[in-house]
C-alpha cells in the first residue's frame, strides 16, 4: 500500500505577536515590528550584561548607551544631544543616567557656555573599553561565523532609521487625533 500523500503546508503567514494587526495592510510591518520588540528585548538584555562582566553591574540599558555616547569621539554631550541622539522623549530619564554615571565616577559634568555637559572619566574610558574587548570575544566572533554581508547589515540599519521618521510622524498625528 502507498503511503498516503501529505497536505501540502500552509503558510502561516507572517510571524507577529498581534494577528489582529497583521490582519490589515501591510502585514509585513507587524512581522518587522514584533522582530524589533524581540531584536531590543534581547539587545538591552547584551548590553546591560556585558557591561556587567566588564564591572559595570547595575547599570541599566539606557545608561550603559549613554555611558558609550559619552565617550564616542571623546566629546562633551550635552543632555539635549544625548536625547536627540537616542530619540528619547523624557528629557528625565537622561537626566538621571548622567547623574547616576557621574556618581559612579564613570562622567563628569563640564560646561560649553551656558550648556551643561557631560564629558567621560579614565574609569568610563577603561569600561568603555573593556566593553568592547568583551563584545569583540563573545558576539562579534559569532557573529561573524555567519556570514553576514556587512553591506546588507548597513542597508538594513538605513531602513530601520528610515522608520523610525515614520513612526514619529505616526506619532506626532496620533498626538493630535
Amino acid at each position: 500500500m502507498a503511503p498516503k500523500p501529505s497536505k501540502p503546508a500552509q503558510s502561516l503567514g507572517p510571524v507577529v505577536s498581534a494577528s489582529h494587526l497583521a490582519d490589515g495592510g501591510l502585514p509585513a510591518l507587524s512581522e518587522m515590528e514584533f522582530a524589533l520588540v524581540i531584536l531590543s528585548n534581547a539587545f538591552q538584555r547584551w548590553i546591560t550584561r556585558c557591561t556587567a562582566a566588564a564591572g559595570g553591574a547595575g547599570l541599566s540599558s539606557v545608561e550603559v548607551q549613554i555611558l558609550h555616547a559619552v565617550n564616542h569621539r571623546e566629546r562633551d554631550k550635552s543632555q539635549a544631544e544625548l536625547c536627540m541622539m537616542f530619540n528619547i522623549e523624557d528629557t528625565h530619564v537622561v537626566a538621571y543616567a548622567l547623574k547616576k554615571l557621574e556618581g559612579l565616577g564613570l562622567v563628569e559634568p563640564g560646561r560649553r557656555g551656558k550648556e551643561k555637559t557631560a564629558r567621560i572619566t579614565r574609569a568610563g574610558a577603561e569600561l568603555c573599553l573593556t566593553y568592547r574587548d568583551l563584545r569583540e570575544k563573545l558576539l562579534i566572533e559569532s557573529v561573524a561565523t555567519l556570514g553576514l554581508d556587512e553591506a546588507r547589515i548597513s542597508e538594513l540599519a538605513g531602513l530601520m532609521r528610515v522608520m523610525s521618521g515614520q513612526y514619529d510622524q505616526a506619532s506626532r498625528s496620533a498626538a493630535s487625533y
